[in-house]
């Protein structure tokens, strides 16, 4: 009800909602890429994910009986989801060494594996760097998953399931990238995480 434009997004919100849910019920992982604005969206999605978003999501203590009492209070569960965006040394190395617009891919086909899901963030869906690690990704065997605006750009035909943001205009593109992964992150803490009947 509050962006009611994404209403064209829903039936790929739901594909990618039930894509990251097998990746996470098979104890996989998800690894996010994306450049600039994108790549400060990928380390908010990966916030999200990997501590409680809007419930606490407690440690089931018996299930880790040698983990220490005040850890246990303290930590929180995870849906693993790892920003490629935050390998500052690997990624300045490649990209002076081989290649930029591998950087991405290099830590796909070092990270991914079969069943994992390599999501990919570009505002134009025409980023090397992104098109590249959807193509690592999709050689390793893993899944993919794009965020971009309303045309898709180059990055729609290499994913299997691609959001397009109704916009045009890049501000406005990330400024509906938003709410999709914050809706994405509610859906799968409420099925991952439900509320303990205590």
């Amino acid at each position: 009800r509050r962006y009611p434009q994404l209403a064209a997004c829903r039936d790929d919100i739901i594909a990618a909602c039930e894509m990251l849910g097998n990746c996470y019920r098979s104890s996989n992982k998800a690894l996010i890429c994306g450049n600039g604005g994108s790549a400060a969206d990928c380390e908010h999605w990966a916030g999200e994910m990997l501590k409680g978003f809007i419930c606490r999501r407690p440690v089931a203590r018996e299930n880790y009986p040698n983990l220490p009492a005040d850890l246990a209070n303290g930590l929180q569960c995870a849906l693993p989801m790892i920003p490629l965006t935050g390998f500052t040394s690997l990624s300045s190395a490649f990209a002076n060494d081989v290649d930029p617009k591998l950087i991405f891919a290099q830590l796909v086909w070092a990270l991914a594996k079969e069943g994992d899901v390599v999501i990919g963030i570009s505002t134009s869906g025409n980023s090397p760097s992104v098109r590249c690690a959807m193509q690592a990704a999709a050689a390793a065997g893993a899944r993919t998953l794009g965020l971009t605006g309303s045309t898709g750009g180059r990055l729609a035909e290499l994913c299997d399931v691609c959001i397009k943001a109704p916009a045009d205009k890049t501000y406005m593109i990330q400024e509906l990238h938003l709410p999709i992964y914050h809706t994405l992150s509610l859906m799968l803490e409420a099925e991952f995480f439900p509320p303990r009947a205590d």
